[in-house]
Protein backbone atom coordinates (compact mmCIF):
# COMPACT_ATOMS: atom_id res chain seq x y z
CA UNK A 1 0.00 0.00 0.00
CA UNK A 2 1.17 3.30 -0.88
CA UNK A 3 -0.22 6.77 1.43
CA UNK A 4 0.59 9.95 -1.00
CA UNK A 5 -0.71 13.19 0.76
CA UNK A 6 -1.84 16.37 -1.24
CA UNK A 7 -0.82 19.91 -0.84
CA UNK A 8 -1.27 22.37 -3.27
CA UNK A 9 -3.72 25.73 -4.31
CA UNK A 10 -6.94 26.32 -3.58
CA UNK A 11 -7.00 29.29 -6.43
CA UNK A 12 -6.38 27.07 -9.60
CA UNK A 13 -7.90 28.81 -12.83
CA UNK A 14 -10.69 27.21 -14.41
CA UNK A 15 -8.98 26.84 -17.76
CA UNK A 16 -5.99 24.52 -16.19
CA UNK A 17 -7.81 22.08 -14.25
CA UNK A 18 -7.47 19.40 -16.66
CA UNK A 19 -4.36 19.86 -17.12
CA UNK A 20 -3.71 19.80 -13.31
CA UNK A 21 -6.08 16.64 -12.98
CA UNK A 22 -4.08 14.68 -15.39
CA UNK A 23 -0.55 15.91 -14.17
CA UNK A 24 -2.21 14.54 -10.65
CA UNK A 25 -2.84 11.11 -12.10
CA UNK A 26 0.14 10.76 -13.99
CA UNK A 27 2.25 11.28 -10.55
CA UNK A 28 -0.44 8.68 -9.14
CA UNK A 29 -0.43 6.15 -12.10
CA UNK A 30 3.75 6.01 -11.79
CA UNK A 31 3.27 4.51 -8.12
CA UNK A 32 1.53 1.88 -9.83
CA UNK A 33 0.23 -1.81 -8.22
CA UNK A 34 0.37 -0.75 -4.79
CA UNK A 35 -3.47 0.03 -3.08
CA UNK A 36 -3.23 3.39 -3.16
CA UNK A 37 -4.51 5.95 0.00
CA UNK A 38 -4.76 9.19 -0.78
CA UNK A 39 -4.67 11.76 1.94
CA UNK A 40 -6.17 14.85 2.35
CA UNK A 41 -7.98 18.13 3.87
CA UNK A 42 -10.43 18.12 1.05
CA UNK A 43 -9.77 21.92 0.14
CA UNK A 44 -10.78 23.19 -2.95
CA UNK A 45 -8.84 23.57 -6.24
CA UNK A 46 -5.73 20.67 -5.74
CA UNK A 47 -7.17 19.26 -2.70
CA UNK A 48 -10.51 17.86 -4.21
CA UNK A 49 -8.72 17.14 -7.56
CA UNK A 50 -5.93 14.73 -6.15
CA UNK A 51 -9.23 13.49 -4.05
CA UNK A 52 -11.10 12.96 -7.25
CA UNK A 53 -8.20 10.96 -8.83
CA UNK A 54 -7.49 8.77 -5.83
CA UNK A 55 -11.10 7.43 -6.34
CA UNK A 56 -10.47 7.53 -9.75
CA UNK A 57 -7.91 5.31 -9.73
CA UNK A 58 -9.41 2.87 -7.60
CA UNK A 59 -7.75 4.25 -4.24
CA UNK A 60 -9.22 5.26 -0.96
CA UNK A 61 -9.27 8.85 0.79
CA UNK A 62 -8.71 9.64 3.91
CA UNK A 63 -9.72 12.95 5.07
CA UNK A 64 -8.07 15.07 7.88
CA UNK A 65 -10.05 18.26 8.73
CA UNK A 66 -8.37 21.40 10.30
CA UNK A 67 -11.18 22.05 12.78
CA UNK A 68 -14.78 21.98 13.52
CA UNK A 69 -15.50 25.01 11.26
CA UNK A 70 -14.09 23.73 8.14
CA UNK A 71 -16.82 23.46 5.69
CA UNK A 72 -19.03 26.27 7.10
CA UNK A 73 -16.02 28.37 6.49
CA UNK A 74 -16.16 27.43 2.62
CA UNK A 75 -18.26 29.56 0.15
CA UNK A 76 -21.70 28.45 -0.39
CA UNK A 77 -20.79 27.57 -3.80
CA UNK A 78 -17.91 24.94 -3.22
CA UNK A 79 -19.91 23.11 -0.51
CA UNK A 80 -21.67 20.55 -2.80
CA UNK A 81 -17.81 19.26 -4.04
CA UNK A 82 -16.53 19.66 -0.83
CA UNK A 83 -19.55 16.67 0.81
CA UNK A 84 -19.43 14.91 -2.07
CA UNK A 85 -16.31 13.80 -2.00
CA UNK A 86 -16.23 13.62 1.88
CA UNK A 87 -19.15 11.23 1.70
CA UNK A 88 -17.08 9.39 -0.41
CA UNK A 89 -14.17 9.43 2.26
CA UNK A 90 -12.85 5.71 3.63
CA UNK A 91 -11.98 7.24 6.84
CA UNK A 92 -12.72 10.88 8.59
CA UNK A 93 -10.77 12.88 10.95
CA UNK A 94 -11.34 15.67 12.43
CA UNK A 95 -8.97 17.64 14.87
CA UNK A 96 -9.68 19.19 17.99
CA UNK A 97 -9.94 23.21 16.96
CA UNK A 98 -12.91 24.84 16.83
CA UNK A 99 -11.80 27.00 14.39
CA UNK A 100 -10.02 27.29 11.13
CA UNK A 101 -6.97 28.84 10.77
CA UNK A 102 -3.03 28.56 10.01
CA UNK A 103 -2.82 26.97 13.73
CA UNK A 104 -5.55 24.33 12.37
CA UNK A 105 -4.17 23.92 8.35
CA UNK A 106 -1.09 23.29 10.33
CA UNK A 107 -1.85 20.85 12.63
CA UNK A 108 -3.43 19.25 9.84
CA UNK A 109 -0.64 19.30 7.43
CA UNK A 110 1.24 18.04 9.99
CA UNK A 111 -1.28 14.92 10.54
CA UNK A 112 -1.22 14.08 7.30
CA UNK A 113 2.70 14.26 6.51
CA UNK A 114 3.08 12.31 9.47
CA UNK A 115 1.36 9.58 7.80
CA UNK A 116 2.14 9.61 4.00
CA UNK A 117 5.07 7.55 1.99
CA UNK A 118 4.76 10.53 -0.69
CA UNK A 119 3.61 14.28 -0.94
CA UNK A 120 2.28 15.46 -4.65
CA UNK A 121 2.52 19.42 -4.37
CA UNK A 122 0.38 20.82 -6.90
CA UNK A 123 2.79 24.50 -6.46
CA UNK A 124 3.93 27.32 -8.30
CA UNK A 125 7.20 26.95 -6.51
CA UNK A 126 6.30 30.59 -4.80
CA UNK A 127 8.17 31.06 -1.62
CA UNK A 128 6.07 30.35 1.65
CA UNK A 129 3.70 33.53 2.59
CA UNK A 130 3.70 31.82 5.87
CA UNK A 131 2.93 28.61 8.12
CA UNK A 132 0.21 26.22 6.71
CA UNK A 133 0.71 27.39 3.01
CA UNK A 134 1.54 25.21 0.49
CA UNK A 135 5.44 26.41 0.01
CA UNK A 136 5.29 25.96 4.04
CA UNK A 137 4.31 22.29 3.40
CA UNK A 138 6.46 21.68 0.62
CA UNK A 139 9.57 22.63 2.98
CA UNK A 140 8.07 20.65 6.12
CA UNK A 141 8.08 17.45 3.85
CA UNK A 142 11.22 17.93 2.42
CA UNK A 143 12.86 18.77 6.00
CA UNK A 144 11.10 15.56 7.44
CA UNK A 145 12.46 13.03 4.22
CA UNK A 146 9.10 13.03 2.32
CA UNK A 147 9.65 12.65 -1.21
CA UNK A 148 7.47 15.55 -3.11
CA UNK A 149 6.35 15.49 -6.38
CA UNK A 150 5.98 18.92 -7.91
CA UNK A 151 2.75 19.27 -10.10
CA UNK A 152 2.56 22.58 -11.99
CA UNK A 153 2.12 21.67 -15.49
CA UNK A 154 2.22 24.59 -18.54
CA UNK A 155 -0.51 26.75 -18.66
CA UNK A 156 -1.34 25.93 -14.89
CA UNK A 157 -2.42 29.09 -13.22
CA UNK A 158 -3.32 30.89 -10.15
CA UNK A 159 -6.72 33.20 -9.57
CA UNK A 160 -6.75 36.28 -7.11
Amino acid sequence: MIRVGVTGHSNLVPDCVDAVRDAIRAVLAAEGGSPLVGVTCLAPGADQLFAEVVLELGGQVEVVLPAMDYRDRMKEERRAAYDALLARAHVVSVLPNELSGRYAYVMANERMLASVDLLVAVWDGNPPDGRGGTADVVETARASGVPVAVVWPPGARRGQ
